[in-house]
């Protein structure tokens, strides 16, 4: 586990789990990099703490069936916190991004791994704060917010790929 964590207070602490090896996957510090991007997009200024743990087909395959009663390895799962009200601390929750599912889908469409990479983790971030797309409407909300974002990072929209 690489806790990463920045010199300003207002930065997001984010702990990075490798669940398989490392050798081309993305630096904690772009994960970092991506997970502020999201909450300054979503406009968060809380103080925020998140976990993301990569992982293999088979461990994403066994979350994504336990969870989710889908019998497949998915791309990324958001768990937001489920914290008592009373209790004031910043965690956001926990993201699991599937490795070779990213990979695959970057392929299949045509994009730069780390353009995908970066896109996965801004939509977990971004469930994490209560956005979804199960209705259109809520879909359209997000996917703009999710360009918006991508596009400040100099990543091109990933729905018009």
């Amino acid at each position: 586990m690489t806790r990463v964590t920045s010199k300003t207070s207002s930065a997001p602490i984010v702990a990075i789990g490798y669940a398989l090896p490392r050798s081309g996957l993305p630096a904690a510090s772009s994960f970092r990099q991506w997970v502020a991007a999201a909450l300054r997009g979503a406009k968060y200024r809380k103080p925020a703490e998140l976990a993301i743990r990569l992982v293999d087909n088979d461990e994403g395959r066994a979350l994504n069936l336990s969870y989710r009663g889908k019998d497949y390895a998915t791309n990324v799962l958001s768990f937001p916190a489920d914290m008592p009200a009373e209790l004031k601390l910043p965690l956001l929750g926990d993201l699991a991004i599937c490795a070779p599912v990213v990979l695959r889908e970057a392929a299949e469409q045509g994009k730069r791994p780390r353009d995908h990479w970066a896109h996965l983790t801004i939509h977990g971030v971004l469930h994490l704060l209560g956005y979804d797309h199960i209705k259109n409407s809520d879909a359209e909300v997000m996917e703009a917010l999710e360009t918006r974002i991508l596009a400040g990072l100099g990543i091109a929209d990933p729905y018009q790929l």
